[in-house]
């Protein structure tokens, strides 16, 4: 029996209707765990093969072009595509550069666009509350409890999940028919993320080899380290680092995957500015995704490139400080988006 009562799985219109925020069916549930399979679990196996294969024959100049041009691309159309742009709105741009970016962050394997959104729009939402698809902190606080939060938050929430009602947390994404396209054919995106560096190791190499180790590095193990870096969002970054912004929820930062996730490791800052497309929020720290959208801007593909001022940012921590702590925050509201 539905439970309306529950402001995690409904939200009451003003029409006096209930509107479900998200759906659970087991359709989808088999979706999930083919995904799961075929993007999580096969490019782990992969990535084995790769390494196993190293000790037959080492990895060359052209493996590793391939994995790095095929990470940043991708990896850029996460990070300034499917979370700050379509995500947040944290800067506008043109229909082409959009659909470019849709397309980048397909190729990752991390789902289709407009599902992603909705997902990280909810999680924001409802972040370490119920109702929170891959938060650590649900779990209980004994150490066992803990450690299934964490397989939970990196892997196993893929497996099966329910999914947010995109009609209440994507209509402004729904409404753009170029968007709708790009995520429709999600599919198409991703084998050609794993056709292009194995037609390029194969053609550049001029042998079946390179284009085996092509696929292996620019295809699969990149999709498993592109996999893991994602979760690593969800998992280590709910439970441990710096917390300079001390909301009703456990999002921290970790300079090191600041680092090494395209500016992503900035969590605690995305949290408190969601609309922020910048997440290091200091000029001088490393973020690839802001760099790279203030380089869309310098060439005039950016525009409303939004960034919290110095003040702002002030502001908001005394705020948070001098507040009472709040003990959880009811879901179904429109999401700062």
């Amino acid at each position: 029996m539905l439970d309306r009562t529950r402001t995690d799985q409904f939200v009451q219109l003003p029409n006096g209707r209930y509107r479900r925020l998200a759906v659970e069916s087991e359709y989808l549930h088999r979706i999930q765990r083919t995904h799961f399979l075929l993007f999580d679990i096969l490019p782990l196996l992969g990535t084995v093969v790769a390494l196993a294969l190293l000790f037959y024959r080492p990895l060359t100049w052209l493996d590793m072009t391939l994995f790095f041009m095929m990470w940043l691309l991708t990896g850029i159309g996460i990070t300034a595509g499917y979370h700050r742009l379509f995500a947040h709105r944290s800067y506008k741009t043109s229909n082409a550069v959009s659909v470019m970016l849709a397309i980048f962050g397909s190729m990752s394997g991390r789902g289709s666009m407009i599902s992603w959104a909705a997902m990280h729009r909810r999680h924001h939402e409802v972040a370490d509350k119920p109702g929170d698809m891959h938060s650590p902190n649900l779990h209980g606080d004994s150490f066992w409890q803990k450690a299934h939060g964490f397989l939970h938050s990196h892997y196993s929430w893929m497996v099966k999940h329910d999914y947010p009602n995109v009609a209440h947390y994507t209509p402004d994404l729904i409404r753009n028919q170029s968007l709708v396209w790009a995520s429709r054919h999600y599919m198409t995106w991703v084998v050609l993320g794993l056709v292009i560096p194995t037609v390029i190791g194969g053609v550049v190499s001029m042998s079946w080899w390179g284009a085996l180790t092509g696929f292996l590095w620019g295809a699969v193990v990149r999709m498993f380290i592109v996999e893991q870096s994602m979760s690593a969002l969800n998992s280590f970054l709910h439970l441990i680092g710096s917390q300079p912004f001390k909301m009703d929820e456990n999002s921290r930062n970790n300079m090191l995957l600041g680092v090494l996730v395209w500016g992503e490791g900035w969590h605690n800052n995305h949290h408190a500015f969601p609309n922020s497309a910048s997440f290091a929020l200091k000029p001088y720290a490393l973020d690839i995704g802001y760099w790279f959208i203030r380089l869309l801007s310098a060439l005039g593909l950016a525009w409303d490139v939004r960034v919290p001022t110095r003040d702002q940012i002030k502001t908001k921590i005394d705020r948070l400080e001098t507040r009472p702590k709040l003990s959880s925050v009811p879901a179904g509201n429109a999401p700062e988006i």
